[in-house]
């Protein structure tokens, strides 16, 4: 019988093999585009294998083979356009002191990728979720640990991005499927292996990454973990619009059963309004959902119905839902301020914390005791208080990767400008994202060629710009 550290050597030393790293930065952008027609040629197959395993909707897994696709070709785009490169050019110069050699840096891929596929999202953030489109783009093959939850889906989506890449004239190798908990473990530990994208749970996440960090050589671990999304809604904001507040939030806090990471968790109110009885009245009518599997079923009624019973917090709303029903529940400033971690802790779920705060003051001690979190939200209005306004942007600036205004975190755009990432526990490394343009940078290493033959240098730095990269000469950005 085979052991799981021989199933990973074996898919590892194949991964390694495939030659990935040696290829172009257009051959990677063809195959790219090939597996995202492929996926999208597949979804009437691959939709309703999805719906069975993870009882989400038609609509919603549709959408997301869309996203997956257009993920792809983005990533696509990225490496045709170069400039993730870095590429940096600095002719000698023997007039400084000390002397200035010929030097020339670029980003290269580290190697083979680990990449552990998330529940949540069991096409964009799995086998060929942003992880994979962004390692496979910087030129390192992935071996992908599937996801228990939608194992059959795993499978059916790997054959098509190996038979997309295959049959581009590419190594199907560049993507190598395993599965298993011990084959996780056995992944992390593979010497071959240079870094792990992980999204998933806080204690999974952390385990894995502390495996990662106690290897003989330690390697990057980047994951994308708990997050509770902070939400502050001003009093002016309230007072003009309670009812279209109410109504966006209950819309986001229950989209998918409350399955996001991004999911608005813990929401900052003033004390005393109409708001939190349009809220009751916007919940009563939100449906239930049957979450993605039993265990995160049971770990959510427990969770919640331990919140619940606290003597300092108060029961909002229960719709009367089937599946797990989406609650409300609320709490003061100061019992906030008195257990910050106890309220801090994630529900992933349709389940929404508010925090009442009597003043500015109360509010702005409430927020100084916030961890990290993907995303941060201000509600605000046109006759708002700037210097409110403007306090509780840098508080969450502090803790959040992204902070938005007057929309809902639950949206997460693939673009340049994106950051989806955050101080601990949201994430183990917040100076990255792990979508957007620049997710690509965690499965690159800057290395730099000093007095090298032309013959030997990438052609993203030679003389003359061959590859026609955007790239820095002698200190100025040349497009």
């Amino acid at each position: 019988m085979t052991t799981a550290e021989e199933t990973v050597d074996l898919a590892v030393r194949a991964a390694a093999a495939s030659g990935l790293a040696a290829s172009t930065r257009a051959d990677r952008a063809r195959w790219l585009r090939a597996a995202a027609d492929a996926l999208q040629a597949a979804s009437a197959e691959l939709v309703p294998i999805a719906q069975a395993e993870t009882h989400l909707s038609e609509a919603r897994l549709s959408g997301e083979v869309v996203r997956t696709a257009t993920q792809l070709r983005f990533f696509a785009d990225v490496i045709e356009e170069g400039s993730y490169l870095e590429a940096t050019v600095d002719a000698p110069d023997a007039s400084l002191l000390p002397p200035r050699p010929d030097l020339r840096r670029m980003l290269r891929p580290l190697g083979v990728v680990a990449v552990f596929a998330a529940s949540n999202f069991p096409f964009a953030f799995s086998v060929a979720g942003n992880d994979t489109a962004s390692a496979l783009a910087a030129g390192c093959p992935v071996v992908l640990k599937a996801h228990p939850g939608h194992p059959e889906l795993s499978r059916r989506v790997a054959d098509v991005v190996r038979g997309a890449i295959r049959d581009a004239g590419g190594p199907a190798d560049a993507l190598v499927l395993v599965e298993g908990m011990d084959e996780g473990l056995a992944l992390v530990r593979h010497p071959l292996v240079t870094a792990v994208g992980f999204t998933g749970s806080t204690r999974g996440g952390r385990a894995l990454y502390d495996i990662a960090v106690s290897r003989p050589a330690p390697i990057p671990f980047y994951g994308e973990l708990g997050s509770i999304n902070p939400v502050v809604v001003t009093p002016a904001a309230v007072a003009e619009d309670p009812a279209g507040l109410a109504a966006g939030l209950a819309g986001s806090f229950t989209r998918d059963g409350g399955q996001y990471c991004t999911k608005p968790g813990l929401v900052f109110v003033p004390a005393g309004t109409t708001f939190e009885t349009e809220l009751a009245t916007a919940v009563a009518a939100a449906p239930g959902q049957q979450l993605l599997t039993a265990g995160m079923t049971g770990a959510f009624a427990a969770g919640s119905d331990e919140l619940a019973a606290r003597a300092d917090v108060e029961v909002i709303a229960v719709a009367d839902a089937e599946g797990s029903a989406p609650i409300v529940v609320a709490t003061t400033a100061s019992a906030f301020l008195a257990e910050p971690e106890v309220f801090q802790q994630e529900h992933f779920g349709p389940l929404t914390l508010l925090v009442r705060y009597d003043d500015p003051g109360d509010l702005s001690r409430a927020l100084a005791e916030l961890e990290g979190s993907l995303t941060g939200t201000v509600r605000t209005a046109a006759s708002d208080d700037d210097a409110l306004v403007a306090e509780a942007t840098v508080a969450l600036g502090r803790v959040a990767g992204r902070v938005l205004f007057n929309g809902w975190p639950t949206g997460v755009a693939i673009a340049w400008g994106q950051h989806h990432g955050g101080p601990w526990p949201s994430s183990t490394a917040s100076v990255h994202t792990s979508v957007g343009a620049t997710a690509i940078r965690r499965f690159l290493a800057p290395i730099a060629y000093q007095d090298a033959p032309q013959a030997v240098l990438p052609a993203e730095l030679r003389d003359g710009n061959p590859a026609g990269i955007p790239r820095r000469e002698d200190g100025v950005l040349v497009a």
